[in-house]
Protein backbone atom coordinates (compact mmCIF):
# COMPACT_ATOMS: atom_id res chain seq x y z
CA UNK A 1 0.00 0.00 0.00
CA UNK A 2 1.11 3.32 -0.85
CA UNK A 3 1.37 6.35 1.69
CA UNK A 4 0.16 9.68 0.11
CA UNK A 5 0.56 13.20 1.31
CA UNK A 6 -1.67 16.23 -0.30
CA UNK A 7 -0.62 19.65 -0.32
CA UNK A 8 -3.09 21.89 -1.01
CA UNK A 9 -5.70 19.11 -0.59
CA UNK A 10 -8.78 21.24 -1.18
CA UNK A 11 -8.04 23.26 -4.48
CA UNK A 12 -8.77 21.87 -7.49
CA UNK A 13 -6.33 19.42 -8.30
CA UNK A 14 -5.72 18.51 -4.60
CA UNK A 15 -9.81 17.66 -5.18
CA UNK A 16 -9.02 16.09 -7.69
CA UNK A 17 -6.28 13.98 -6.62
CA UNK A 18 -8.99 12.51 -4.10
CA UNK A 19 -11.12 11.39 -6.07
CA UNK A 20 -8.66 9.29 -7.78
CA UNK A 21 -7.23 7.90 -4.36
CA UNK A 22 -10.80 7.41 -2.69
CA UNK A 23 -11.79 4.96 -5.41
CA UNK A 24 -9.00 2.52 -4.18
CA UNK A 25 -8.72 2.56 -0.82
CA UNK A 26 -6.88 -0.84 -0.57
CA UNK A 27 -4.27 0.48 -2.57
CA UNK A 28 -3.61 4.24 -0.99
CA UNK A 29 -3.65 5.26 2.27
CA UNK A 30 -3.38 8.93 2.77
CA UNK A 31 -0.64 9.79 5.41
CA UNK A 32 -1.55 13.86 5.63
CA UNK A 33 -3.75 16.49 4.02
CA UNK A 34 -3.33 20.11 3.94
CA UNK A 35 -4.80 23.32 3.04
CA UNK A 36 -4.54 27.29 4.11
CA UNK A 37 -7.35 27.71 5.92
CA UNK A 38 -10.08 25.78 3.92
CA UNK A 39 -11.50 24.22 7.62
CA UNK A 40 -14.49 22.73 6.80
CA UNK A 41 -13.36 20.37 2.96
CA UNK A 42 -9.92 19.84 4.79
CA UNK A 43 -11.86 18.03 7.78
CA UNK A 44 -14.24 16.40 5.75
CA UNK A 45 -11.79 15.19 3.57
CA UNK A 46 -9.10 13.82 6.30
CA UNK A 47 -12.43 11.98 8.17
CA UNK A 48 -13.52 10.42 4.88
CA UNK A 49 -10.15 9.04 3.95
CA UNK A 50 -8.93 8.73 7.81
CA UNK A 51 -5.43 10.81 7.53
CA UNK A 52 -3.24 10.58 10.07
CA UNK A 53 -3.17 14.43 10.31
CA UNK A 54 -4.38 17.51 8.71
CA UNK A 55 -2.34 20.85 8.42
CA UNK A 56 -3.59 24.10 7.93
CA UNK A 57 -0.93 26.35 6.60
CA UNK A 58 -2.85 29.61 7.93
CA UNK A 59 -1.98 28.89 12.48
CA UNK A 60 -5.26 30.97 13.15
CA UNK A 61 -7.37 28.46 11.12
CA UNK A 62 -5.97 25.68 13.99
CA UNK A 63 -8.49 25.51 16.76
CA UNK A 64 -11.43 25.68 14.66
CA UNK A 65 -9.69 22.03 12.66
CA UNK A 66 -8.87 20.47 15.82
CA UNK A 67 -12.89 21.65 16.79
CA UNK A 68 -14.00 19.86 13.40
CA UNK A 69 -11.80 17.17 14.03
CA UNK A 70 -12.45 16.18 17.29
CA UNK A 71 -13.07 12.75 18.03
CA UNK A 72 -12.08 11.86 14.56
CA UNK A 73 -8.66 9.95 15.19
CA UNK A 74 -6.87 12.60 12.76
CA UNK A 75 -4.47 15.01 14.28
CA UNK A 76 -4.01 18.49 13.52
CA UNK A 77 -1.61 20.82 12.96
CA UNK A 78 -1.10 24.73 12.16
CA UNK A 79 1.50 27.19 10.66
CA UNK A 80 4.62 26.92 8.59
CA UNK A 81 6.77 24.05 10.33
CA UNK A 82 3.95 21.84 10.75
CA UNK A 83 2.96 22.24 6.70
CA UNK A 84 6.56 21.35 6.09
CA UNK A 85 7.23 19.22 8.57
CA UNK A 86 3.95 17.04 6.99
CA UNK A 87 5.16 17.54 3.81
CA UNK A 88 8.32 14.55 4.23
CA UNK A 89 7.81 11.21 5.48
CA UNK A 90 5.11 9.48 2.50
CA UNK A 91 5.89 7.25 -0.56
CA UNK A 92 4.10 10.15 -3.23
CA UNK A 93 3.22 13.52 -2.62
CA UNK A 94 1.27 15.73 -4.45
CA UNK A 95 2.84 19.03 -4.63
CA UNK A 96 -0.35 21.70 -5.31
CA UNK A 97 -0.10 24.47 -3.40
CA UNK A 98 -0.56 27.92 -5.44
CA UNK A 99 2.07 30.57 -5.46
CA UNK A 100 5.36 30.26 -3.83
CA UNK A 101 3.56 29.59 -0.05
CA UNK A 102 4.26 25.64 -2.32
CA UNK A 103 7.61 26.25 -2.43
CA UNK A 104 9.29 25.45 0.82
CA UNK A 105 6.78 22.21 1.53
CA UNK A 106 7.65 20.78 -1.77
CA UNK A 107 11.61 21.44 -1.07
CA UNK A 108 10.96 19.59 2.39
CA UNK A 109 9.12 16.55 0.34
CA UNK A 110 11.82 16.41 -2.35
CA UNK A 111 14.59 16.21 0.65
CA UNK A 112 13.05 13.67 2.01
CA UNK A 113 12.75 11.16 -1.03
CA UNK A 114 10.61 9.08 -2.36
CA UNK A 115 8.10 10.29 -5.39
CA UNK A 116 7.26 14.35 -5.50
CA UNK A 117 4.49 15.13 -7.79
CA UNK A 118 4.74 18.78 -9.08
CA UNK A 119 1.22 20.17 -9.95
CA UNK A 120 2.29 23.83 -8.97
CA UNK A 121 4.71 26.03 -11.07
CA UNK A 122 6.91 27.76 -8.62
CA UNK A 123 8.85 25.30 -7.62
CA UNK A 124 10.13 24.56 -10.97
CA UNK A 125 9.93 27.75 -12.44
CA UNK A 126 10.89 29.95 -9.27
CA UNK A 127 13.73 27.42 -8.00
CA UNK A 128 14.28 25.09 -10.79
CA UNK A 129 17.88 25.00 -10.32
CA UNK A 130 18.06 24.14 -6.78
CA UNK A 131 14.73 22.02 -6.57
CA UNK A 132 16.53 19.45 -8.97
CA UNK A 133 19.85 19.43 -7.39
CA UNK A 134 17.75 18.58 -3.68
CA UNK A 135 16.47 15.72 -5.31
CA UNK A 136 19.79 14.46 -7.01
CA UNK A 137 20.63 14.90 -3.51
CA UNK A 138 18.40 13.06 -1.63
CA UNK A 139 16.91 10.27 -4.79
CA UNK A 140 13.39 11.80 -5.11
CA UNK A 141 11.57 11.60 -8.24
CA UNK A 142 9.98 14.20 -9.93
CA UNK A 143 7.08 13.67 -11.92
CA UNK A 144 4.89 16.35 -13.62
CA UNK A 145 1.23 16.69 -13.21
CA UNK A 146 0.18 19.73 -15.55
CA UNK A 147 -1.24 17.57 -18.54
CA UNK A 148 1.61 19.25 -20.43
CA UNK A 149 4.30 18.48 -18.65
CA UNK A 150 2.81 14.62 -17.95
CA UNK A 151 2.42 14.66 -21.81
CA UNK A 152 5.94 15.13 -22.77
CA UNK A 153 7.53 13.03 -19.83
CA UNK A 154 5.18 9.92 -21.38
CA UNK A 155 6.50 10.16 -24.75
CA UNK A 156 10.49 11.15 -23.44
CA UNK A 157 12.96 9.07 -24.28
CA UNK A 158 14.49 9.78 -20.98
CA UNK A 159 17.51 7.42 -21.85
CA UNK A 160 18.48 8.67 -25.31
CA UNK A 161 17.45 12.84 -24.85
CA UNK A 162 20.14 13.19 -27.63
CA UNK A 163 17.19 11.56 -30.09
CA UNK A 164 15.03 14.18 -29.38
CA UNK A 165 14.38 16.99 -31.79
CA UNK A 166 12.24 19.28 -29.90
CA UNK A 167 9.22 19.26 -27.69
CA UNK A 168 5.94 20.68 -28.81
CA UNK A 169 3.56 22.24 -26.00
CA UNK A 170 0.33 22.39 -27.25
CA UNK A 171 -1.60 25.26 -25.93
CA UNK A 172 -6.06 25.74 -25.83
CA UNK A 173 -5.36 29.42 -26.87
CA UNK A 174 -7.49 30.30 -23.66
CA UNK A 175 -11.19 32.45 -24.14
CA UNK A 176 -9.57 35.47 -26.47
CA UNK A 177 -7.64 33.65 -29.11
CA UNK A 178 -9.73 34.73 -31.58
CA UNK A 179 -10.06 38.44 -30.31
CA UNK A 180 -7.87 41.55 -31.19
CA UNK A 181 -6.03 43.45 -28.76
CA UNK A 182 -8.62 46.71 -29.11
CA UNK A 183 -11.09 43.74 -28.03
CA UNK A 184 -9.15 42.48 -25.30
CA UNK A 185 -8.34 45.88 -23.67
CA UNK A 186 -12.45 45.34 -22.56
CA UNK A 187 -11.74 41.94 -20.86
CA UNK A 188 -13.67 41.06 -17.42
CA UNK A 189 -12.52 39.07 -14.99
CA UNK A 190 -15.91 36.95 -15.78
CA UNK A 191 -14.59 36.62 -19.43
CA UNK A 192 -11.02 35.73 -18.46
CA UNK A 193 -12.08 32.70 -16.14
CA UNK A 194 -14.67 31.28 -18.53
CA UNK A 195 -12.08 28.64 -20.12
CA UNK A 196 -13.26 26.85 -23.12
CA UNK A 197 -12.12 23.74 -22.42
CA UNK A 198 -10.97 23.03 -18.65
CA UNK A 199 -12.18 23.70 -15.17
CA UNK A 200 -9.94 25.71 -13.39
CA UNK A 201 -9.26 28.34 -10.65
CA UNK A 202 -8.99 31.86 -11.06
CA UNK A 203 -5.75 32.22 -11.18
CA UNK A 204 -4.88 29.28 -13.52
CA UNK A 205 -8.13 30.35 -15.73
CA UNK A 206 -6.14 34.08 -16.02
CA UNK A 207 -2.90 32.69 -16.93
CA UNK A 208 -4.13 30.55 -19.76
CA UNK A 209 -6.44 33.38 -20.92
CA UNK A 210 -3.50 36.22 -21.12
CA UNK A 211 -1.26 32.47 -22.58
CA UNK A 212 1.66 33.54 -19.30
CA UNK A 213 0.84 29.43 -18.50
CA UNK A 214 2.50 28.54 -21.37
CA UNK A 215 5.29 30.85 -20.47
CA UNK A 216 5.78 29.56 -17.21
CA UNK A 217 5.12 25.84 -18.91
CA UNK A 218 8.04 26.50 -21.16
CA UNK A 219 10.35 27.70 -18.29
CA UNK A 220 9.13 24.24 -16.35
CA UNK A 221 9.78 21.94 -19.55
CA UNK A 222 13.11 23.33 -20.00
CA UNK A 223 14.23 22.44 -16.38
CA UNK A 224 12.98 18.81 -16.66
CA UNK A 225 14.00 17.89 -20.47
CA UNK A 226 17.50 18.08 -21.60
CA UNK A 227 16.35 19.50 -24.39
CA UNK A 228 17.50 23.59 -25.60
CA UNK A 229 15.22 26.11 -24.92
CA UNK A 230 14.79 26.98 -28.55
CA UNK A 231 13.97 23.47 -29.14
CA UNK A 232 10.46 23.87 -27.03
CA UNK A 233 7.78 25.41 -29.41
CA UNK A 234 4.74 26.50 -28.37
CA UNK A 235 1.51 25.23 -30.84
CA UNK A 236 -2.31 26.38 -30.29
CA UNK A 237 -4.56 22.94 -30.29
CA UNK A 238 -7.90 24.21 -29.48
CA UNK A 239 -9.52 21.02 -28.22
CA UNK A 240 -6.65 20.03 -25.70
CA UNK A 241 -6.64 16.52 -26.87
CA UNK A 242 -3.35 16.54 -27.80
CA UNK A 243 -1.16 17.78 -24.39
CA UNK A 244 2.15 17.77 -25.87
CA UNK A 245 4.16 16.31 -28.35
CA UNK A 246 8.12 14.82 -28.28
CA UNK A 247 10.05 15.09 -31.74
CA UNK A 248 12.35 12.65 -32.53
CA UNK A 249 15.40 13.02 -35.00
CA UNK A 250 13.99 10.42 -37.50
CA UNK A 251 10.67 12.04 -38.07
CA UNK A 252 8.97 10.09 -35.53
CA UNK A 253 6.63 12.63 -33.83
CA UNK A 254 5.07 10.77 -30.48
CA UNK A 255 1.49 12.80 -28.85
CA UNK A 256 -0.55 11.73 -25.75
CA UNK A 257 -3.45 12.23 -26.07
CA UNK A 258 -6.46 12.53 -23.52
CA UNK A 259 -9.46 14.06 -22.21
CA UNK A 260 -9.47 17.64 -20.43
CA UNK A 261 -9.60 16.55 -17.34
CA UNK A 262 -6.57 16.62 -14.42
CA UNK A 263 -7.58 13.01 -12.94
CA UNK A 264 -5.83 11.32 -16.12
CA UNK A 265 -2.11 13.29 -15.54
CA UNK A 266 -2.81 12.48 -11.86
CA UNK A 267 -4.06 9.02 -12.22
CA UNK A 268 -0.21 8.65 -14.19
CA UNK A 269 1.38 9.77 -11.34
CA UNK A 270 -0.30 7.85 -8.51
CA UNK A 271 0.09 4.64 -10.16
CA UNK A 272 3.62 5.41 -11.58
CA UNK A 273 5.65 3.23 -13.08
CA UNK A 274 2.26 1.09 -13.74
CA UNK A 275 -1.21 2.33 -14.82
CA UNK A 276 -4.27 2.65 -12.93
CA UNK A 277 -8.64 2.99 -14.14
CA UNK A 278 -9.76 6.62 -13.68
CA UNK A 279 -13.72 7.36 -14.56
CA UNK A 280 -12.97 8.90 -17.34
CA UNK A 281 -14.70 7.43 -20.51
CA UNK A 282 -12.53 6.77 -23.29
CA UNK A 283 -11.79 9.18 -26.11
CA UNK A 284 -14.34 9.27 -29.10
CA UNK A 285 -12.30 10.48 -32.11
CA UNK A 286 -15.09 9.95 -34.72
CA UNK A 287 -17.20 12.18 -32.57
CA UNK A 288 -13.95 14.90 -32.08
CA UNK A 289 -13.49 14.59 -36.02
CA UNK A 290 -10.68 16.89 -36.28
CA UNK A 291 -7.79 18.51 -34.42
CA UNK A 292 -6.71 21.90 -35.13
CA UNK A 293 -3.30 23.69 -34.83
CA UNK A 294 -1.93 27.19 -35.33
CA UNK A 295 0.75 29.33 -33.61
CA UNK A 296 0.34 31.52 -31.16
CA UNK A 297 0.83 34.70 -31.25
CA UNK A 298 3.12 36.91 -29.50
CA UNK A 299 1.68 40.31 -30.47
CA UNK A 300 -1.74 40.12 -28.79
CA UNK A 301 -0.19 37.52 -26.15
CA UNK A 302 3.39 39.13 -25.06
CA UNK A 303 3.22 36.71 -21.86
CA UNK A 304 5.20 34.02 -24.28
CA UNK A 305 7.36 36.32 -25.28
CA UNK A 306 8.18 38.06 -21.50
CA UNK A 307 8.95 34.14 -20.66
CA UNK A 308 11.15 33.04 -23.07
CA UNK A 309 13.45 35.84 -22.49
CA UNK A 310 13.12 35.30 -18.74
CA UNK A 311 14.11 31.73 -19.23
CA UNK A 312 17.21 32.84 -21.87
CA UNK A 313 18.42 34.97 -19.28
CA UNK A 314 18.36 32.56 -16.37
CA UNK A 315 19.15 33.84 -13.14
CA UNK A 316 16.35 35.54 -10.79
CA UNK A 317 14.51 36.27 -14.17
CA UNK A 318 11.83 33.26 -14.08
CA UNK A 319 11.11 33.73 -10.10
CA UNK A 320 10.84 37.62 -11.03
CA UNK A 321 8.40 36.60 -13.55
CA UNK A 322 6.45 34.64 -11.88
CA UNK A 323 5.84 36.72 -8.42
CA UNK A 324 4.85 39.93 -10.79
CA UNK A 325 2.29 37.85 -13.26
CA UNK A 326 0.82 36.90 -9.44
CA UNK A 327 0.20 40.78 -8.51
CA UNK A 328 -0.89 41.77 -12.03
CA UNK A 329 -3.69 38.85 -11.89
CA UNK A 330 -4.86 39.44 -8.73
CA UNK A 331 -5.23 43.07 -9.70
CA UNK A 332 -6.92 42.68 -12.61
CA UNK A 333 -9.37 39.92 -10.40
CA UNK A 334 -9.70 43.03 -7.95
CA UNK A 335 -10.89 45.20 -10.96
CA UNK A 336 -8.10 47.29 -10.53
CA UNK A 337 -6.21 46.95 -13.76
CA UNK A 338 -7.21 45.85 -17.23
CA UNK A 339 -6.72 42.96 -18.68
CA UNK A 340 -3.49 44.13 -21.41
CA UNK A 341 -2.15 45.77 -18.31
CA UNK A 342 -1.13 42.22 -16.76
CA UNK A 343 1.89 41.44 -19.29
CA UNK A 344 2.68 45.68 -19.13
CA UNK A 345 3.47 45.13 -15.25
CA UNK A 346 5.09 41.43 -15.73
CA UNK A 347 7.67 43.90 -18.04
CA UNK A 348 7.84 46.90 -15.74
CA UNK A 349 8.88 44.58 -12.92
CA UNK A 350 11.36 42.72 -14.90
CA UNK A 351 13.17 46.40 -16.14
CA UNK A 352 13.26 47.25 -12.53
CA UNK A 353 14.51 44.52 -10.75
CA UNK A 354 18.00 42.37 -11.65
CA UNK A 355 19.21 40.98 -8.41
CA UNK A 356 21.78 37.86 -8.80
CA UNK A 357 21.16 34.25 -8.92
CA UNK A 358 19.40 32.93 -5.73
CA UNK A 359 21.50 30.44 -4.09
CA UNK A 360 19.43 28.87 -1.11
CA UNK A 361 15.64 28.64 -1.06
CA UNK A 362 15.75 32.13 1.18
CA UNK A 363 17.04 33.32 -1.61
CA UNK A 364 14.02 32.70 -4.14
CA UNK A 365 11.42 34.04 -1.48
CA UNK A 366 13.27 37.38 -1.37
CA UNK A 367 13.51 37.64 -4.91
CA UNK A 368 9.73 36.87 -4.86
CA UNK A 369 8.91 39.65 -2.08
CA UNK A 370 11.06 42.24 -3.50
CA UNK A 371 9.57 41.34 -7.00
CA UNK A 372 5.82 41.60 -5.51
CA UNK A 373 6.35 44.79 -4.04
CA UNK A 374 7.47 46.42 -7.38
CA UNK A 375 5.07 44.55 -9.13
CA UNK A 376 2.56 46.23 -6.17
CA UNK A 377 3.99 49.80 -6.81
CA UNK A 378 3.39 49.25 -10.79
CA UNK A 379 -0.33 48.31 -10.18
CA UNK A 380 -0.20 51.64 -7.81
CA UNK A 381 0.71 53.69 -10.68
CA UNK A 382 -1.62 52.41 -13.17
CA UNK A 383 -4.67 52.78 -10.74
CA UNK A 384 -3.46 56.47 -9.97
CA UNK A 385 -2.66 57.01 -13.89
CA UNK A 386 -6.51 55.91 -14.63
CA UNK A 387 -8.11 58.16 -12.14
CA UNK A 388 -5.97 61.42 -13.38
Amino acid sequence: MKTVTILGATGSVGTSTLDLVEREPDRFRVRALTANCNVRGLADAAIRTRADIAVVADETCLPALRDALAGSGVAAAGGRAALCDAAAGADWTMGAIVGCAGLEPVMAAVRAGGIVVIANKEPLVSAGDLVLAAARDSGATLLPADSEHNAIYQCFDSARPDRVRRIVITASGGPFRDWSIDRMRSVTPEQAVAHPNWSMGAKISVDSATMMNKGLELIEAARLFPVPHDRIEIVVHRQSVIHSMVDYVDGSMLAQLGPSDMRVPIAHTLAWPDRMATPMAPLDLIALGRLDFEAADPDRFPALRLARQALDDGGARPAILNAANEIAVAAFLARRIGFLEIAAIVEDTLSRFAPPAPASIDDVLAIDTEARMLAGEAVRRRVKDSVE
